[in-house]
């Protein structure tokens, strides 16, 4: 029989699971790894209408797109155009950047895992007689890993002569040049951390739902058992 059982720290791994989940898939999707140094504004823009902007727009490159702004003929259109640059994996910009995806989709796809089956931890406390919070929080800390190795890696690919287009001449091998770090690098860096506290976490949300207070209210016949 299935026993539903909810406690805080349950609950509580369960959204922190879900959440480090979609932070790391977010920063993985989005471009704004890098932002360039600042481009100065066309002559179009310096003599433009009231609602021309003034300040130079910074390009921003993630590790296989890029966003940069087109302006047109008409002062009063200016696109961001984001997308990729690479259109398959051979054409990312530094084999050090590969090494980063490849490392980073592997922890994601983990992660991932671990969040849908965090879902039903709910209903099923076990599998094959051991508890799903302590493989999930072994999973999590196994993607924490593969997470760390791509962020190491990747400041090593900023020489590459696509980061050298945004940040200038001066850009190298952990050197940022007249770049400097967009919100997805930090939204990793900050997924990884809530990543290895979920690991930890685990071990909490599975002491509690099988604590003495769970199996009492398990024996009294109760199949939904909700504790703080």
């Amino acid at each position: 029989m299935c026993h539903v059982i909810v406690t805080c720290r349950s609950m509580l791994w369960t959204l922190l699971s879900i959440v480090v989940a979609f932070a790391e898939l977010i920063a993985f999707m989005s471009a704004d790894w890098l932002v360039g140094r600042a481009k100065p504004p066309g002559p179009e823009e310096l003599g433009g209408g009231a609602g021309a902007p003034q300040e130079p727009y910074r390009p921003t490159l993630g590790l296989y797109g890029r966003c940069t702004r087109i302006s047109h003929l008409q002062l009063s259109r200016r696109d961001t155009l984001c997308g990729p640059y690479a259109e398959h994996f051979g054409e990312i910009a530094s084999g050090f950047w590969q090494a980063t995806a490849i490392f980073l989709a592997v922890g994601i796809m983990i992660l991932c895992t671990v969040a849908f089956v965090s879902v039903f931890t709910m209903c099923v406390q076990s599998i094959m007689k051991k508890s799903i919070f302590n493989v999930c929080g072994l999973l999590q800390g196994i993607a924490g890993l593969f997470l760390i190795l791509g962020l190491i890696l990747y400041p090593a690919g900023w020489g590459c002569q696509k980061a050298i287009s945004y940040c200038g001449p001066y850009a190298s091998a952990y050197k940022l040049g007249d770049c400097s770090l967009g919100w997805a690098f930090y939204t990793a860096i900050g997924g990884t951390v809530l990543t290895f506290i979920c690991a930890v976490f685990s071990a909490q949300a599975e002491i509690a739902t099988s604590s003495d207070k769970v199996q009492e209210e398990i024996e009294e016949g109760k199949n939904l058992i909700c504790l703080l």
